[in-house]
Protein backbone atom coordinates (compact mmCIF):
# COMPACT_ATOMS: atom_id res chain seq x y z
CA UNK A 1 0.00 0.00 0.00
CA UNK A 2 1.76 3.40 -0.88
CA UNK A 3 0.84 6.65 1.37
CA UNK A 4 -2.71 5.91 2.91
CA UNK A 5 -3.14 9.36 5.01
CA UNK A 6 -1.51 12.12 4.71
CA UNK A 7 -1.87 15.43 7.10
CA UNK A 8 -1.26 18.52 6.29
CA UNK A 9 -1.72 20.75 9.22
CA UNK A 10 2.10 20.35 9.95
CA UNK A 11 5.11 22.73 8.85
CA UNK A 12 5.67 20.11 6.88
CA UNK A 13 3.38 16.92 5.95
CA UNK A 14 3.31 13.98 7.34
CA UNK A 15 3.16 10.48 5.51
CA UNK A 16 1.88 7.69 7.06
CA UNK A 17 1.64 4.01 5.82
CA UNK A 18 -1.25 2.70 6.97
CA UNK A 19 -5.32 3.72 7.27
CA UNK A 20 -5.40 2.66 11.30
CA UNK A 21 -4.00 5.31 13.25
CA UNK A 22 -5.59 6.82 16.18
CA UNK A 23 -6.02 10.63 17.39
CA UNK A 24 -2.99 10.70 20.09
CA UNK A 25 -0.94 9.38 17.06
CA UNK A 26 -2.60 11.78 14.62
CA UNK A 27 -1.45 14.84 17.15
CA UNK A 28 2.01 13.37 18.21
CA UNK A 29 3.02 13.07 14.54
CA UNK A 30 1.66 16.66 14.02
CA UNK A 31 3.91 18.37 17.01
CA UNK A 32 6.88 16.91 15.11
CA UNK A 33 5.69 17.61 11.91
CA UNK A 34 5.77 21.76 13.35
CA UNK A 35 8.80 21.82 14.69
CA UNK A 36 11.58 24.03 12.86
CA UNK A 37 14.24 21.76 12.32
CA UNK A 38 12.26 18.93 10.70
CA UNK A 39 13.17 18.36 7.00
CA UNK A 40 10.87 17.64 3.97
CA UNK A 41 8.09 15.66 6.05
CA UNK A 42 7.49 12.69 8.51
CA UNK A 43 6.97 9.03 7.93
CA UNK A 44 5.04 7.07 9.93
CA UNK A 45 5.02 3.28 9.63
CA UNK A 46 2.20 0.91 9.34
CA UNK A 47 2.40 -0.30 12.92
CA UNK A 48 2.53 3.39 14.29
CA UNK A 49 1.01 3.95 17.86
CA UNK A 50 1.39 6.74 20.63
CA UNK A 51 4.85 6.91 22.27
CA UNK A 52 7.02 9.56 24.64
CA UNK A 53 6.44 12.87 22.41
CA UNK A 54 6.55 11.01 19.54
CA UNK A 55 4.98 8.02 18.00
CA UNK A 56 6.69 4.61 17.93
CA UNK A 57 7.11 4.01 14.25
CA UNK A 58 7.94 7.10 13.08
CA UNK A 59 10.77 7.86 11.24
CA UNK A 60 12.26 11.34 11.36
CA UNK A 61 14.96 13.55 9.44
CA UNK A 62 15.93 16.80 10.83
CA UNK A 63 18.97 19.39 9.94
CA UNK A 64 20.63 21.32 13.28
CA UNK A 65 19.09 19.30 15.77
CA UNK A 66 17.91 16.28 17.66
CA UNK A 67 15.56 15.15 19.71
CA UNK A 68 16.52 12.84 22.53
CA UNK A 69 13.08 11.53 23.65
CA UNK A 70 12.46 10.60 19.83
CA UNK A 71 15.38 8.08 20.00
CA UNK A 72 14.26 6.64 23.69
CA UNK A 73 15.77 5.51 26.63
CA UNK A 74 15.82 1.96 24.88
CA UNK A 75 18.70 2.77 22.56
CA UNK A 76 19.78 0.76 19.83
CA UNK A 77 16.69 -1.25 20.41
CA UNK A 78 16.42 -4.13 17.73
CA UNK A 79 16.37 -7.52 16.67
CA UNK A 80 19.15 -10.37 15.42
CA UNK A 81 18.05 -13.56 12.99
CA UNK A 82 19.83 -16.75 11.98
CA UNK A 83 19.08 -19.41 10.15
CA UNK A 84 20.18 -22.67 11.82
CA UNK A 85 21.07 -25.83 9.85
CA UNK A 86 18.94 -27.56 11.40
CA UNK A 87 15.01 -28.80 10.88
CA UNK A 88 11.86 -29.21 13.15
CA UNK A 89 12.95 -32.74 13.10
CA UNK A 90 15.69 -32.01 15.26
CA UNK A 91 13.86 -30.09 17.80
CA UNK A 92 11.29 -32.91 18.31
CA UNK A 93 9.35 -32.51 21.05
CA UNK A 94 11.73 -30.90 22.98
CA UNK A 95 10.63 -27.52 23.03
CA UNK A 96 9.65 -26.90 26.91
CA UNK A 97 13.39 -28.14 27.58
CA UNK A 98 14.85 -25.84 24.82
CA UNK A 99 13.27 -23.24 26.31
CA UNK A 100 14.38 -23.87 29.90
CA UNK A 101 18.39 -24.08 28.23
CA UNK A 102 18.05 -21.23 26.93
CA UNK A 103 16.27 -19.44 30.04
CA UNK A 104 19.29 -20.90 31.91
CA UNK A 105 22.09 -19.59 29.33
CA UNK A 106 20.91 -16.01 28.96
CA UNK A 107 19.75 -13.72 32.32
CA UNK A 108 15.85 -12.91 31.51
CA UNK A 109 13.17 -11.15 33.52
CA UNK A 110 13.10 -9.59 36.87
CA UNK A 111 14.21 -11.03 40.25
CA UNK A 112 12.14 -12.26 43.06
CA UNK A 113 12.77 -8.08 44.39
CA UNK A 114 11.26 -7.05 40.95
CA UNK A 115 15.18 -5.57 39.99
CA UNK A 116 16.08 -6.81 36.15
CA UNK A 117 18.26 -10.13 35.82
CA UNK A 118 22.00 -9.57 34.64
CA UNK A 119 25.00 -11.96 35.69
CA UNK A 120 25.94 -10.91 39.05
CA UNK A 121 27.90 -7.99 40.84
CA UNK A 122 31.23 -9.51 40.80
CA UNK A 123 33.51 -9.36 37.36
CA UNK A 124 34.87 -12.70 38.17
CA UNK A 125 31.15 -14.04 37.31
CA UNK A 126 31.42 -12.77 33.53
CA UNK A 127 32.55 -14.50 30.55
CA UNK A 128 35.83 -14.05 29.35
CA UNK A 129 34.28 -12.54 25.83
CA UNK A 130 32.10 -10.16 27.58
CA UNK A 131 35.08 -8.90 30.23
CA UNK A 132 37.20 -8.63 26.86
CA UNK A 133 34.48 -6.81 25.24
CA UNK A 134 34.07 -4.65 27.92
CA UNK A 135 37.76 -3.81 28.76
CA UNK A 136 37.76 -2.77 25.39
CA UNK A 137 34.47 -0.87 24.55
CA UNK A 138 32.92 -0.25 27.25
CA UNK A 139 31.66 3.20 28.32
CA UNK A 140 34.39 4.55 30.52
CA UNK A 141 37.19 3.68 28.12
CA UNK A 142 35.17 4.35 24.89
CA UNK A 143 33.96 8.38 26.47
CA UNK A 144 36.13 9.00 29.37
CA UNK A 145 35.80 12.69 28.74
CA UNK A 146 31.93 12.33 28.04
CA UNK A 147 31.96 10.82 31.72
CA UNK A 148 33.52 13.83 32.88
CA UNK A 149 31.59 16.51 31.81
CA UNK A 150 28.46 14.71 32.66
CA UNK A 151 29.51 13.10 36.35
CA UNK A 152 25.96 12.00 36.78
CA UNK A 153 25.05 10.61 33.58
CA UNK A 154 25.70 7.28 35.43
CA UNK A 155 25.68 6.16 39.04
CA UNK A 156 25.69 3.23 41.27
CA UNK A 157 22.46 1.66 40.27
CA UNK A 158 23.25 1.77 36.82
CA UNK A 159 23.89 -1.67 35.50
CA UNK A 160 26.75 -1.64 32.82
CA UNK A 161 28.55 -4.52 31.89
CA UNK A 162 26.82 -6.91 34.12
CA UNK A 163 24.07 -6.02 31.63
CA UNK A 164 25.88 -7.34 28.64
CA UNK A 165 24.80 -10.46 27.12
CA UNK A 166 21.15 -10.15 29.34
CA UNK A 167 17.58 -10.19 27.36
CA UNK A 168 15.84 -7.58 29.58
CA UNK A 169 12.11 -7.42 30.69
CA UNK A 170 9.01 -6.27 29.03
CA UNK A 171 8.86 -7.40 24.81
CA UNK A 172 12.57 -8.61 24.53
CA UNK A 173 12.86 -12.24 23.70
CA UNK A 174 14.52 -14.78 22.51
CA UNK A 175 12.76 -17.74 20.04
CA UNK A 176 13.14 -20.34 17.68
CA UNK A 177 11.20 -19.64 14.82
CA UNK A 178 10.46 -22.61 11.43
CA UNK A 179 10.71 -21.01 8.02
CA UNK A 180 8.42 -22.01 4.80
CA UNK A 181 11.12 -24.89 3.82
CA UNK A 182 10.52 -26.28 7.97
CA UNK A 183 14.25 -24.64 8.69
CA UNK A 184 15.03 -23.82 12.48
CA UNK A 185 16.12 -19.52 12.83
CA UNK A 186 17.05 -18.39 16.16
CA UNK A 187 15.43 -14.35 16.69
CA UNK A 188 16.69 -11.87 18.97
CA UNK A 189 15.06 -8.61 20.26
CA UNK A 190 16.61 -6.64 22.77
CA UNK A 191 18.71 -3.57 23.28
CA UNK A 192 21.17 -1.62 25.29
CA UNK A 193 19.50 -2.34 28.45
CA UNK A 194 19.82 -0.30 31.77
CA UNK A 195 23.41 2.03 30.16
CA UNK A 196 21.27 2.70 27.32
CA UNK A 197 17.97 3.42 29.54
CA UNK A 198 20.02 5.39 31.57
CA UNK A 199 22.38 7.86 28.78
CA UNK A 200 18.50 8.43 27.39
CA UNK A 201 16.68 9.25 30.48
CA UNK A 202 19.47 11.39 31.22
CA UNK A 203 20.03 13.31 28.15
CA UNK A 204 16.16 14.16 27.71
CA UNK A 205 16.39 15.40 31.31
CA UNK A 206 19.40 17.67 30.06
CA UNK A 207 17.63 18.73 26.92
CA UNK A 208 14.52 20.21 29.18
CA UNK A 209 16.42 22.00 31.25
CA UNK A 210 18.71 23.67 29.14
CA UNK A 211 15.21 24.35 27.06
CA UNK A 212 14.33 27.03 29.35
CA UNK A 213 11.81 29.05 28.17
CA UNK A 214 11.83 27.64 24.64
CA UNK A 215 10.35 24.24 26.50
CA UNK A 216 6.76 26.31 26.91
CA UNK A 217 6.68 27.05 23.22
CA UNK A 218 7.18 23.23 22.79
CA UNK A 219 3.82 21.26 21.48
CA UNK A 220 4.90 18.83 24.47
CA UNK A 221 8.10 18.80 26.44
CA UNK A 222 9.18 15.41 25.23
CA UNK A 223 10.25 17.30 21.77
CA UNK A 224 12.63 19.31 23.82
CA UNK A 225 15.82 19.08 21.32
CA UNK A 226 19.47 19.80 21.36
CA UNK A 227 21.10 21.92 18.85
CA UNK A 228 23.99 21.24 16.58
CA UNK A 229 27.47 22.73 17.36
CA UNK A 230 26.26 22.47 20.90
CA UNK A 231 28.57 20.40 23.63
CA UNK A 232 25.49 19.10 24.30
CA UNK A 233 24.41 17.91 20.76
CA UNK A 234 27.69 16.36 20.55
CA UNK A 235 28.02 14.59 23.68
CA UNK A 236 24.49 13.00 23.42
CA UNK A 237 25.43 12.14 20.08
CA UNK A 238 28.53 10.19 20.89
CA UNK A 239 26.71 8.66 24.08
CA UNK A 240 23.50 7.09 21.72
CA UNK A 241 26.03 6.05 18.97
CA UNK A 242 28.06 3.87 21.87
CA UNK A 243 24.56 2.40 22.96
CA UNK A 244 23.77 1.72 19.76
CA UNK A 245 27.33 -0.91 19.34
CA UNK A 246 26.30 -1.89 23.16
CA UNK A 247 23.10 -2.59 22.35
CA UNK A 248 24.60 -4.92 18.71
CA UNK A 249 26.87 -6.47 21.06
CA UNK A 250 24.71 -7.36 23.71
CA UNK A 251 22.71 -9.16 20.90
CA UNK A 252 25.41 -10.93 20.06
CA UNK A 253 26.91 -12.21 23.04
CA UNK A 254 23.14 -13.57 23.19
CA UNK A 255 23.06 -15.35 20.46
CA UNK A 256 26.73 -17.46 20.97
CA UNK A 257 24.60 -17.80 24.64
CA UNK A 258 21.58 -19.42 22.95
CA UNK A 259 23.81 -21.82 20.20
CA UNK A 260 25.89 -22.93 22.77
CA UNK A 261 22.33 -23.75 24.79
CA UNK A 262 21.37 -25.82 21.26
CA UNK A 263 24.42 -27.64 21.08
CA UNK A 264 24.14 -28.89 24.81
CA UNK A 265 20.42 -29.56 24.26
CA UNK A 266 20.23 -31.64 21.33
CA UNK A 267 23.42 -33.42 21.80
CA UNK A 268 23.85 -32.72 17.58
CA UNK A 269 26.07 -30.25 15.70
CA UNK A 270 24.18 -26.66 15.42
CA UNK A 271 25.89 -24.87 12.45
CA UNK A 272 24.71 -21.40 10.84
CA UNK A 273 23.05 -21.61 7.19
CA UNK A 274 24.24 -17.86 6.16
CA UNK A 275 24.96 -14.21 8.16
CA UNK A 276 23.84 -12.44 11.36
CA UNK A 277 21.46 -10.25 10.27
CA UNK A 278 21.13 -7.41 12.40
CA UNK A 279 19.16 -4.23 12.63
CA UNK A 280 18.20 -1.67 14.94
CA UNK A 281 14.94 -0.14 15.33
CA UNK A 282 15.18 2.56 18.19
CA UNK A 283 18.29 4.91 17.17
CA UNK A 284 19.80 7.88 14.98
CA UNK A 285 22.15 7.99 11.96
CA UNK A 286 23.51 10.08 9.68
CA UNK A 287 21.83 9.50 5.93
CA UNK A 288 21.09 11.17 2.80
CA UNK A 289 17.50 12.39 1.38
CA UNK A 290 16.37 14.02 -1.13
CA UNK A 291 19.53 15.57 -2.10
CA UNK A 292 20.38 16.50 1.75
CA UNK A 293 22.33 15.19 4.78
CA UNK A 294 20.03 14.96 7.46
CA UNK A 295 19.87 13.08 10.49
CA UNK A 296 17.47 10.52 10.57
CA UNK A 297 15.77 9.00 14.12
CA UNK A 298 13.95 5.97 13.34
CA UNK A 299 11.60 5.60 16.51
CA UNK A 300 10.21 1.95 16.20
CA UNK A 301 11.19 1.01 12.19
CA UNK A 302 14.22 -0.12 10.59
CA UNK A 303 16.28 0.88 7.66
CA UNK A 304 14.76 -0.90 4.23
CA UNK A 305 17.03 0.89 1.78
CA UNK A 306 16.34 -1.43 -1.85
CA UNK A 307 18.06 -4.60 -0.64
CA UNK A 308 18.64 -4.33 3.17
CA UNK A 309 18.11 -7.23 5.07
CA UNK A 310 15.47 -6.80 8.02
CA UNK A 311 13.65 -8.59 10.61
CA UNK A 312 9.74 -7.54 11.50
CA UNK A 313 8.64 -9.58 13.90
CA UNK A 314 4.94 -10.78 15.09
CA UNK A 315 3.91 -11.47 19.07
CA UNK A 316 4.32 -14.42 20.86
CA UNK A 317 1.77 -16.39 18.75
CA UNK A 318 1.77 -15.25 15.62
CA UNK A 319 3.79 -15.01 12.74
CA UNK A 320 7.49 -13.34 11.86
CA UNK A 321 8.90 -12.04 8.57
CA UNK A 322 12.61 -11.59 7.41
CA UNK A 323 12.16 -8.93 4.64
CA UNK A 324 14.07 -7.07 1.84
CA UNK A 325 14.12 -3.36 1.97
CA UNK A 326 12.64 -1.95 -1.44
CA UNK A 327 14.03 1.81 -0.69
CA UNK A 328 11.13 3.80 -0.38
CA UNK A 329 11.95 7.64 -0.61
CA UNK A 330 8.59 8.30 0.84
CA UNK A 331 9.52 6.15 3.76
CA UNK A 332 13.30 7.62 3.75
CA UNK A 333 14.23 4.09 3.07
CA UNK A 334 12.57 2.71 6.21
CA UNK A 335 9.31 0.33 7.37
CA UNK A 336 7.58 -1.46 10.13
CA UNK A 337 9.65 -2.90 12.80
CA UNK A 338 7.20 -5.10 14.23
CA UNK A 339 3.54 -5.47 15.11
CA UNK A 340 3.27 -3.17 17.50
CA UNK A 341 1.11 -2.56 20.00
CA UNK A 342 -3.09 -2.00 19.79
CA UNK A 343 -3.74 -1.32 23.58
CA UNK A 344 -1.21 -0.93 26.40
CA UNK A 345 -0.37 -3.11 29.19
CA UNK A 346 -2.88 -2.42 31.65
CA UNK A 347 -5.29 -2.84 29.38
CA UNK A 348 -3.98 -6.11 28.48
CA UNK A 349 -4.24 -7.31 32.13
CA UNK A 350 -7.59 -6.19 32.36
CA UNK A 351 -9.41 -7.60 29.22
CA UNK A 352 -7.22 -10.79 28.82
CA UNK A 353 -6.99 -13.84 30.98
CA UNK A 354 -4.49 -16.79 31.51
CA UNK A 355 -6.93 -18.88 29.52
CA UNK A 356 -7.10 -16.75 26.58
CA UNK A 357 -2.78 -16.33 26.59
CA UNK A 358 -3.09 -20.53 26.68
CA UNK A 359 -5.38 -20.12 23.66
CA UNK A 360 -3.56 -18.12 21.30
CA UNK A 361 -0.30 -19.36 22.37
CA UNK A 362 -1.45 -22.56 21.28
CA UNK A 363 1.57 -25.04 20.33
CA UNK A 364 3.95 -22.43 20.93
CA UNK A 365 6.68 -23.27 24.08
CA UNK A 366 6.38 -20.11 25.96
CA UNK A 367 5.30 -18.46 29.05
CA UNK A 368 1.72 -18.74 29.79
CA UNK A 369 0.93 -17.48 32.97
CA UNK A 370 0.29 -14.27 34.38
CA UNK A 371 3.81 -12.61 34.47
CA UNK A 372 3.78 -12.52 30.44
CA UNK A 373 -0.63 -11.44 29.75
CA UNK A 374 0.29 -7.81 29.14
CA UNK A 375 2.49 -9.32 25.78
CA UNK A 376 -0.38 -11.74 24.90
CA UNK A 377 -0.83 -11.61 21.09
CA UNK A 378 -3.98 -10.17 21.36
CA UNK A 379 -2.64 -6.92 22.61
CA UNK A 380 -0.78 -6.40 19.37
CA UNK A 381 -2.18 -5.33 16.41
CA UNK A 382 -2.15 -8.03 13.03
CA UNK A 383 0.96 -8.43 11.62
CA UNK A 384 -0.35 -9.48 8.37
CA UNK A 385 -1.98 -6.38 8.08
CA UNK A 386 1.12 -4.48 9.03
CA UNK A 387 3.05 -6.78 6.30
CA UNK A 388 -0.13 -5.70 3.63
CA UNK A 389 -0.19 -2.32 4.86
CA UNK A 390 3.68 -1.35 3.73
CA UNK A 391 3.62 -3.72 0.44
CA UNK A 392 5.96 -0.87 -0.86
CA UNK A 393 8.43 -0.97 1.70
CA UNK A 394 9.69 -3.76 2.26
CA UNK A 395 9.46 -7.78 0.31
CA UNK A 396 8.68 -10.81 2.43
CA UNK A 397 10.97 -13.26 1.90
CA UNK A 398 11.04 -16.03 4.50
CA UNK A 399 8.08 -16.65 6.78
CA UNK A 400 8.96 -17.94 10.28
CA UNK A 401 6.05 -19.43 12.36
CA UNK A 402 6.83 -19.64 16.09
CA UNK A 403 7.97 -22.89 17.60
CA UNK A 404 10.11 -21.72 21.38
CA UNK A 405 9.62 -18.49 22.85
CA UNK A 406 11.57 -17.43 25.91
CA UNK A 407 10.19 -13.76 27.21
CA UNK A 408 11.77 -11.01 29.26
Amino acid sequence: MPVAVSLESGRVPVRIFTDQVDDLSRKQLVNVANLPFVFHHVAAMPDVHAGMGATIGAVIATVGALIPAAVGVDIGCGMSAVMLKLDSGALGDRGESLRAAIERAVPHGRTDDGGPRDRGARAGELPDAIALWWKRYGIQQALPDLLERHPKLLNDRTNTVRHLGTLGTGNHFIELRLDERDRVWILIHSGSRGVGNRIGTYFIQRAKALAGRELRALPDADLAFFREGSPEFGDYLRAAEWAQEFARANRAFMLEAVLTALRTTLSCPVELAGERIDCHHNYVTRERHFGSEVWVTRKGAIRARAGDWGIIPGSMGTLSYIVRGKGNREAFHSCAHGAGRCMGRQEAMRRFTVEDLARQTTGVACPKDRSVLDEIPGAYKDIDAVMAHQHDLAEPVHTLQQAVCVKG
